[in-house]
């Protein structure tokens, strides 16, 4: 089995740290639930959502990549994922962040083995939902299963004809829902 992964909200719960990012550019008292629930859909409609000016997403650039120097346990990957990516037979991912951030992240926890060939926001494909990353990947890899945080995530794989999963999200569209990853096998697996 191969499968597609996304990275952020997918594979690492990375959203509590966009969450604290977006808020200390924030000028008013907004709840964390409404912050993640645009950063759900994207940074970018996040960042337009709120009126975020450039100056300020320069900033909150700056302090991620200051955490990406220093403070990495805030980038936890979800209990349950590591055991999925040692049992399946080829993982891949594509994501919008860049490989450089990408490839850091995964070697802090060890997991650059885990994954035949990634994908990243700098490698010149347009961003999802356009397909044509999937369409390379798969092309490349027979993907089985695409698995996403976001409807964004799994509608170029819908595209190609390829099961879909969504992670801790039930928007209507996909094959398969998990909560957690512990089901995975159970609810997942077994239908590949």
């Amino acid at each position: 089995m191969t499968v597609l992964w996304d990275f952020d909200g997918t594979l690492f719960d990375t959203y509590p740290m966009y969450t604290e990012l977006l808020q200390e550019e924030i000028k008013e008292e907004i709840p964390d639930e409404l912050v993640l629930q645009q950063l759900k859909v994207s940074f970018r409609h996040a960042v337009a959502h709120f009126g975020l000016t450039s100056e300020q997403v320069e900033r909150i650039r700056i302090r991620e990549g200051n955490i990406m120097e220093g403070k990495m346990e805030k980038l936890v990957p979800f209990p349950g994922v590591e055991k999925i990516l040692q049992s399946v037979g080829k993982n891949v991912i594509m994501t919008h962040k860049h490989r450089a951030d990408t490839e850091k992240i995964l070697g802090y926890y060890g997991w650059n083995q885990y994954f035949t060939e990634i994908v990243s926001g700098d490698d010149g494909f347009p961003r999802k939902p356009d397909p044509a990353s999937y369409e390379y990947l798969h092309k490349r890899h027979h993907l089985n299963l695409v698995i996403g945080d976001r409807l964004l995530d799994i509608l170029p794989g819908k595209k190609l004809g390829i099961k879909t999963c969504l992670f801790q999200n039930h928007e209507q569209g996909a094959d398969f829902y998990l909560d957690d990853f512990a089901a995975f096998f159970e609810k997942v697996g077994k239908y590949l």
